[in-house]
């Protein structure tokens, strides 16, 4: 028998019998955040505010049931009556929406991870390449090839995962969604909450003859060439992206990406900073005194230089615009040079003669020249008379 005690589902959600969906809904929203059990722990008043606040709505939400109520009241949506009903606590109704609008979602409920379908278009999967590059190719840019292997639509059946001449059928439980609403009884009475379809696993169809060449995938494992375009002014550790050359993607999705990470040689000559190239260039002593027209190398083609007379080691020169380009930008940095001077390890009679004249010319003294160093009789010239450090120390 219909419980004649209950208070007006209208009057339970503050609406009036002519309320439109979106104010019943409103209404219901309002309240059900108010009186939510995990707002109030341990008030039996809002739990069983909160039950018949669902029980209204449940029964409001659904014409059926909202057109027998108008016209029996709770006779008819008593089960016991034969009409249907909510059944208690909160019926059949899904609070997935609600618990998810409101509290962020509970576990299990609506679009958990768990419940998720499958059945619409999905990007496919990126893939990971690496180039080893020069620093002359990131310097002026180039293109590469790259090996890789990826998943591509099965050529035997375009992609369906089905032998030639069948389909698909859409699976009866889920009816091509890929996820079916599971009844639960819990304390507040029976939940409705959302899981992958276990008949087609979240697929929305199922396949009952799979294509012998990709077994029922649609997808085959094939290697490829992809010309990877380089950039130039891109440094070591970055990456680039390459769109649609990675897998497949599912029901009708684009293909994933490529990602190319670079890693760049140390260079025999140069180091980078940045757009600016550092070079070390040695130059002879008389070259560095009375100065010469050099030939310095840069990542593309040698330059003339006038080196000054009375250069000193260690004096940087610049080579404007003979460094790397800004990514992505314009201009180009510079090349720095270093000039190292090398001094004779080993001078012929002419030439210490023409050193001495060139001192003496110069004001300097006239010191005797230490002895020549003979690097397998070191010891000896160093310390005089025959006698090396070690040999003195034992004589002591």
């Amino acid at each position: 028998m219909a419980d004649t005690n209950k208070r007006d589902y209208y009057e339970a959600l503050g609406v009036n019998k002519n309320a439109t969906e979106a104010e019943l809904k409103k209404a219901y929203r309002k309240l059900a955040k108010e009186n939510h059990p995990d707002l109030h722990p341990g008030d039996k008043a809002a739990e069983a505010r909160f039950k018949e606040i669902n029980e209204a709505y449940e029964v409001l939400s659904d014409k059926e049931k909202r057109a027998k109520y108008d016209q029996f009241g709770f006779a008819g949506v008593d089960p016991n009556f034969g009409a249907g009903g909510p059944g208690g606590g909160f019926g059949g109704f899904d609070m997935g929406d609600i618990f998810e609008s409101f509290f962020g979602g509970f576990g299990g409920f609506g679009g958990g991870g768990g419940g998720q379908s499958r059945t619409g278009p999905a990007k496919g999967k990126t893939l990971r390449s690496n180039l080893t590059l020069t620093l002359e190719e990131v310097a002026f840019g180039c293109e590469k090839d790259v090996n890789i292997q990826h998943v591509e639509a099965c050529d035997a059946c375009r992609g369906t995962g089905c032998a030639e001449g069948t389909t698909a059928e859409v699976c009866p439980d889920c009816h091509g969604s890929g996820s079916v609403r599971v009844q639960q009884r819990t304390v507040f009475g029976n939940m409705s909450t959302t899981t992958v379809c276990p008949n087609c696993r979240g697929e929305g169809r199922i396949i009952h003859q799979p294509c012998k060449a990709c077994g029922g995938s649609g997808g085959v494992r094939r290697s490829k060439k992809v010309t990877v375009k380089i950039p130039a002014g891109i440094d070591n550790g970055q990456a680039i992206s390459v769109r649609g050359q990675g897998d497949m993607g599912r029901n009708g999705g684009p293909a994933g990406d490529l990602i190319v990470g670079i890693n760049v040689l140390p260079h025999v000559l140069f180091r980078r900073e940045g757009t600016a190239v550092y070079l070390e260039h040695t130059v002879s002593f008389l070259q560095a005194a009375l100065g010469a027209q050099l030939e310095l190398p840069t990542l593309k083609d040698p330059v003339r230089w006038n080196l000054p007379a009375g250069t000193q080691p260690g004096t940087v020169f610049r080579l404007r615009d003979q460094g790397i380009p800004v990514l992505n930008g314009r201009g180009r940095g510079d090349q720095f040079v270093t000039i190292r001077v090398e001094v004779p390890r080993k001078l012929t009679p002419e030439q210490r003669e023409a050193l001495e004249k060139f001192g003496q010319a110069m004001g300097e003294g006239q010191e005797k020249p230490a002895p020549d160093l003979d690097e397998s009789k070191g010891e000896e010239n160093a310390h005089g008379k025959g006698e090396s450090f070690f040999s003195r120390r034992k004589k002591k």
